[in-house]
């Protein structure tokens, strides 16, 4: 509810500007799918979609520098040229065909001079830029009346707090621009804390939620797929495993057994599942990605084509070479039994 009524102000104090466009927030990661290993302190994370603004394209250029397991890209904008709504009286000037003198005394920046580092939409600008527009815009939403604002540093998102004295809600909201029509974005979520500022790494955050979304519908009543997934994510805080291993984990088992499996009475049994496919992974040192080169998912969350047919990265790469972080990870899951 809080972030819609930002939507509406947002596009009501952007209208008519060179900045992009803002679309509804989703949902996504663990508090939004429903399993957030930490209920009582949960990071609510939204990824905003963007689209450009009048005048502008956006052109997603891949980072074929980057690491092999992952893939990292560039939203280069252009400028297009808007003669044919200018002559049909849209209160605008071309940007490409206007002489700059003429541009900067009758129109705001085109988005190239504000948010971006040379031709590429900068994600510490955007992020700046996004704390203004909620600062700014707090005062006038309904919510302000009984919380309390609170902006927490970040340089590639924008994490801020709300409280009320009784409840506190930690809230981070990501940017992304959407490959084609499909559910596979680039997003401001970094990757190490040298993650160049005009790098957006692809994410496949919207079409996990969407995947768990689906199996929410299929499930019986009484499933607890859900709970086994915080159970075991739970159980190995600390030990040493990212909980994005445990959560590809279970989504595979999710996509490969029966939902009917998962009823109260298989809990443990599930629980079994899990531990030995983390133990055959550790072994085969190879944990496919659940999203890229998947072609069994459900046929409502779309994928780019060469996501789609791409050989999947495998999470467990670095224990393929490096001797030491195998011995650490098993290390790790004798700690975990």
């Amino acid at each position: 509810d809080l972030m819609d009524n930002y939507t509406i102000y947002f596009r009501h104090v952007l209208t008519n500007s060179f900045y992009p466009v803002l679309q509804r927030a989703i949902g996504v990661g663990s508090a939004f799918e429903g399993w957030s290993p930490r209920e009582q302190d949960s990071v609510y994370r939204l990824l905003i979609p963007m689209t450009p603004p009048r005048g502008h394209t956006f052109h997603l250029e891949q980072d074929t520098a980057g690491q092999r397991h992952r893939r990292n890209f560039h939203v280069r904008v252009q400028l297009e040229c808007t003669c044919s709504r200018e002559q049909q009286g849209e209160s605008m000037l071309c940007f490409l065909h206007h002489l700059e003198e003429e541009l900067r005394s009758n129109q705001d920046r085109s988005l190239l001079h504000t948010l971006c580092t040379g031709s590429y939409l900068d994600v510490h600008k955007t992020a700046r830029w996004f704390y203004q527009l909620v600062r700014a815009i707090w005062p006038a939403l309904p919510q302000s009346h009984t919380w309390h604002l609170v902006l927490l540093p970040s340089r590639r998102s924008c994490q801020f707090k709300v409280t009320n004295g009784a409840e506190s809600f930690h809230i981070e909201v990501l940017f992304g621009v959407r490959q084609g029509a499909s559910d596979i974005f680039v997003s401001s979520q970094p990757r190490g804390a040298g993650t160049p500022r005009t790098t957006w790494p692809e994410t496949y955050a919207v079409a996990e939620m969407k995947f768990f979304k689906y199996i929410a519908r299929q499930a019986p009543p009484d499933s607890l797929h859900l709970r086994c997934l915080q159970f075991f994510s739970r159980v190995q805080l600390g030990i040493g495993f990212p909980t994005y291993t445990i959560k590809t984990i279970v989504m595979h088992l999710l996509n490969t057994r029966a939902v009917s499996q998962w009823r109260r009475r298989h809990f443990l049994s599930r629980l079994i599942d899990i531990n030995k496919s983390l133990r055959l992974s550790l072994v085969q040192k190879r944990l496919n990605h659940f999203i890229v080169g998947n072609q069994r998912l459900p046929e409502e969350i779309s994928l780019p084509t060469d996501v789609q047919m791409a050989e999947p990265p495998n999470l467990f790469h670095h224990l393929v070479m490096d001797l030491g972080a195998r011995s650490q990870a098993i290390g790790e899951y004798l700690d975990l039994q």
